[in-house]
């Protein structure tokens, strides 16, 4: 039995899924790019491995240079802006999906928080589960 999960836009020109078993772990990022570009305190992003995503639409990319040097490129739709799929350059075997994308998302289980060094008080670090300062050596 597959567990197909769904996700996509706000327009619903872009979508994607991916077997959710597959899934590799859940994450929240509270590091400033991602606080910028959610306009929250942070992202909550699912690991997937790159051949488990099958997308269709298309999106757009912006890339940048993170603050522990990694290239992360962000996608999102070119038409409603939603933010959906990012990656580094230096894991090109894994996507991150914004989890606030899914279609259901109530199965996503947050394993931990990345850098709790920027979370804003107004959005704090999630003490019931592991912290990293910065980026988890994987």
């Amino acid at each position: 039995m597959t567990t197909m999960t769904t996700g996509g836009c706000l327009c619903g020109s872009f979508r994607y899924q991916f077997d959710r078993e597959q899934a590799i772990s859940a994450h929240h990022c509270h590091c400033k790019d991602c606080q910028k570009v959610t306009g929250s305190g942070k992202a909550t992003i699912i690991m997937v491995p790159t051949q488990a995503l099958s997308t269709e639409g298309e999106i757009s990319t912006y890339t940048v240079t993170g603050t522990d040097g990694g290239h992360v490129t962000r996608g999102f739709c070119p038409s409603c802006g939603s933010q959906l799929i990012s990656y580094l350059e230096e894991m090109p075997a894994t996507r991150f999906v914004k989890a606030g994308t899914l279609d259901d998302g109530s199965w996503v289980v947050v394993d931990s928080s990345f850098w709790s060094c920027s979370a804003e008080p107004w959005s704090p670090v999630d003490s019931s589960s592991p912290a990293f300062e910065k980026n988890p050596r994987m």
